[in-house]
């Protein structure tokens, strides 16, 4: 296939590698985008492209943690021709573990990676990936709570907790669970265009395409996973009024404090000052505008850093390029 039309004369066979106790959306979730892939393809008179195939050690029936079960062919079964892309997917730590130890899961792994146009990991899956050898040197990610543990046990790696997903080369790697998704979007625009992947998005009801660089843990999800977040409402507010001002006085007014004690219990709740803290959710929201279609002006005014020099500053520091080579870097 080309990507100005849909004839696509090969089939692209995607290989995802299970194992007893797998997180079940890490495997599901990227099926059901080559699925769809699939799906929109049929719409246009075409035969599908992707063809999925669950594989396990042994084969045969394999349970998720969810308790739902996967029929999967054996490792061995996939000898030979060319894979397109295989993945293995993730899990907890004790079933990872018990990966690791799996002989034929071992053996077969890295034959089946030589073999593939690309190959790479859901989740924790870059646990496996890692102990084999086969993505030493290569910029990884996973599971933002297991980030500095993989940088920790293969000190070989480049791991980078904040993305969603990673693509090095021929190798991909994503985050948690639904940040497969993410990834397999990013594979589906690549093998087609960014509009294929967009149909599938909007298909699968997704809110939107992430794009690889969106940390995986923003400033707005690190403040609701803590218990009993005094700011809650605060922030709430702050998110939707960006571009209102947002400094200490404004802000302590508005959750009946004095100055001096909501900045501190601000910077005790969130890890910030309230400054930081602002900063990072206007640019959080500025990365995600720039995946649109709108000029520095209009996205520097909805996140409060007009006029756009201010935001090219931030941008600068922060990233150490402009807002436009960011857009242009990470243009989905």
């Amino acid at each position: 296939m080309t990507k100005e039309g849909y004839f696509l004369p090969m089939v692209h066979r995607v290989v995802l590698v299970v194992y007893p106790g797998f997180e079940l959306l890490d495997a599901s979730g990227p099926a059901s985008v080559f699925a769809s892939a699939n799906h929109a393809l049929a719409e246009h008179g075409e035969r599908p492209f992707y063809a999925v195939e669950p594989v396990s050690a042994s084969g045969g029936p394999v349970a998720s943690n969810s308790g739902i079960t996967v029929q999967t062919r054996p490792l061995s079964s996939l000898a030979r021709g060319r894979i397109g892309t295989l993945l293995i997917v993730g899990a907890d730590a004790e079933h990872v573990g018990a990966a690791l130890g799996e002989p034929r899961l071992r053996r077969w792994l890295p034959r089946l990676a030589r073999r593939s146009t690309r190959f790479g990991s859901v989740c924790a899956g870059t646990f496996v990936l890692a102990s084999l050898g086969l993505i030493d040197g290569r910029c990884v990610t996973t599971h933002w709570s297991a980030c500095a543990q993989l940088a920790k046990r293969y000190p070989a790696l480049a791991v980078d907790p904040d993305a969603l997903f990673i693509e090095d080369g021929n190798i991909w790697t994503s985050a948690g669970v639904t940040t497969g998704i993410d990834m397999v979007l990013a594979m589906v625009a690549q093998d087609f265009d960014p509009g294929m992947a967009g149909r599938i998005a909007k298909r699968l009801v997704l809110y939107a395409r992430r794009p690889g660089h969106q940390s995986q843990f923003s400033p707005l999800l690190h403040v609701q996973v803590k218990a009993e977040d005094p700011f809650a409402e605060l922030i709430d507010w702050m998110k939707d009024n960006l571009d209102q001002p947002l400094d200490v006085p404004s802000l302590a007014t508005r959750a009946g404090l004095s100055e001096r004690s909501f900045y501190r219990k601000f910077s005790a709740a969130t890890g910030q000052s309230p400054a930081r803290f602002v900063e990072s959710i206007r640019v959080e929201a500025a990365q995600m505008l720039l995946d649109k279609k709108l000029s520095l002006k209009v996205i520097a005014a909805r996140v409060g850093l007009s006029p756009p020099p201010r935001l090219t500053e931030v941008f600068e520091r922060r990233f150490g390029m402009t807002p436009r080579l960011f857009r242009e870097l990470h243009a989905s």
